[in-house]
């Protein structure tokens, strides 16, 4: 018997403690995040957030956005926070989802949607022409660095621990990654 293809309205039903995506005709929900999870999400937002989005200590240039829906070709994604250059998206405020592909995403990796993230979701990332991807693993306190070369992603650097790192797209600024992590 072949299944139907999930479709907008199942994701939406979803009741709230769950966050939908629909990847290949496929409805995955995920829990809300754990603590550690949820910190080092709204920790990088800040941190990339207030130099890029904001201009505050860094260049400014940004749109930084939690959480956004990704409506890429059939499939709506909704990575842990994304990015665009500003001049692709200047005014983000007058939608709800999002069809401009973003120019950096960063996933935070929990117990159950890491296989999600690094299997399903990069390469929808790939295809759809994201340049950076960020993986961030609060549990190992691990940061790893993709650039998109050609259709396939590069690993640019693995940063773990608690140190200061730059990262493309926003090396402009020193990261600070006890703070992604909560430590300070």
């Amino acid at each position: 018997m072949e299944r139907k293809a999930a479709t907008y309205a199942d994701l939406v039903a979803l009741p709230d403690r769950f966050i939908g995506e629909l990847i290949g005709g496929v409805l995955h929900a995920s829990p809300r995040p754990a603590a550690a999870v949820a910190i080092a999400a709204f920790n990088l937002c800040a941190a990339v957030g207030m130099p890029f989005s904001a201009g505050k200590g860094g260049p400014g240039g940004w749109v930084i956005l939690n959480k956004p829906e990704l409506h890429l070709g059939e499939d709506v994604l909704v990575p842990d926070v994304a990015g665009w250059h500003r001049e692709r998206m200047p005014h983000p405020r007058e939608v709800v989802a999002f069809t401009v592909v973003p120019d950096w995403v960063c996933e935070v990796l929990s117990p159950s949607t890491k296989a999600l993230d690094r299997k399903e979701k990069l390469p929808i990332y790939a295809r759809e022409g994201v340049r950076h991807v960020w993986l961030v693993d609060p549990r190992a306190r691990a940061l790893e660095v993709f650039r998109l070369e050609g259709a396939d992603y590069s690993l640019l650097a693995t940063h773990s621990g608690g140190g200061h790192v730059r990262a493309e797209p926003f090396d402009a600024i020193e990261l600070n990654l006890a703070f992604v992590w909560g430590e300070t």
